[in-house]
């Protein structure tokens, strides 16, 4: 019987009664699922106590996709209401360590936003996908740790390699892990990164560029360790690949004298998000699976 039909027949109490169950039939658009490592659904819940638990949580990002920054900001909310006062710091790839003093001003409220976007050299999405995060924390009174190499060393090494920074004076190798710097290169995060620019022409060849990669994890990492106390969980920020398969930060965090229980996210983007593609199983502890034509933010 059709709609029309039940309307020019007078029971419109019934198609309204009918209407929001033939809703229900419609297939489901969820702006993304959560999976564990080996594939099975997650319960956010579940995730987030397992996360409170942990020293450090690296949360693996696609740096333009918006799913990510919400969900970024909403773990933030709730291990800080989980942890309580205190005891949840936030670390951030997208700040580098020289421009630490003006995130601390900024979260006391001391720099005005004019002034901090100026001066600290934000990421181009910053006014969308991490301000949000730093008003949070000012708010929160959760601190805020700019983990990252300053980029100028990452692209003297990525040119030359990691003896550009031998004659460095002491004021400047203190923006970076303690010098030298041991690179594996069987990593499998470097390996496939030797594979991709192993054609390349120019500057150092594949080598340097992982050796840049490496610089950039090791002072991540190094920077975690140095702003975590015991019972508190630094949530940090970074880019998936310097997390996916617990490579990269990890790496150089598992280096360190005290054990450290550690939890990773990954996002990625799939056409079907029924179950988790075969290439992203282990790919971190949960991984966030969001729509392939999902809008991104850049």
């Amino acid at each position: 019987m059709s709609c029309l039909f039940l309307l020019t027949t007078g029971r419109r109490r019934w198609l309204l009664w009918l209407l929001p169950l033939l809703s229900f039939t419609l297939a489901d658009r969820p702006a993304y699922r959560l999976f564990t490592a080996q594939g099975q659904a997650a319960d956010y819940d579940q995730m987030l106590t397992e996360l409170a638990q942990a020293d450090v949580v690296l949360f693996g990002e696609q740096h333009n996709d918006p799913i990510a920054h919400w969900l970024e900001l909403q773990v933030a909310k709730d291990l800080n209401r989980l942890k309580g006062p205190g005891q949840l710091v936030l670390g951030l790839e997208m700040f580098e360590r020289d421009v630490q003093p003006l995130l601390a001003q900024y979260a006391a409220g001391t720099l005005p936003d004019s002034a901090f976007e100026r001066q600290s050299r934000p990421w181009p999405n910053y006014a969308t996908d991490y301000r949000p995060l730093l008003l949070f924390a000012r708010q929160a009174q959760v601190p805020v740790v700019a983990t990252n190499v300053p980029r100028r060393y990452a692209q003297q090494v990525a040119r030359g390699s990691l003896a550009a920074l031998e004659n460095l004076p002491a004021d400047e190798k203190k923006y970076m892990m303690p010098l030298p710097l041991k690179v594996d290169f069987n990593l499998p995060g470097y390996k496939q990164m030797a594979a991709m620019f192993g054609d390349m022409h120019g500057g150092g060849g594949p080598n340097t560029i992982i050796q840049a990669q490496a610089l950039k994890d090791a002072t991540m990492a190094y920077s975690i360790g140095q702003n975590l106390k015991p019972g508190q969980t630094l949530l940090h920020l970074n880019g998936s690949y310097h997390s996916d398969h617990h490579d990269g930060i990890v790496a150089y965090l598992r280096q360190a004298k005290k054990p450290l229980r550690l939890k990773t996210l990954s996002v990625v983007t799939q056409a079907d998000l029924a179950q988790l593609a075969k290439e992203n199983v282990d790919l971190a502890d949960y991984v966030i699976v969001v729509p392939a034509d999902m809008t991104k933010t850049y």
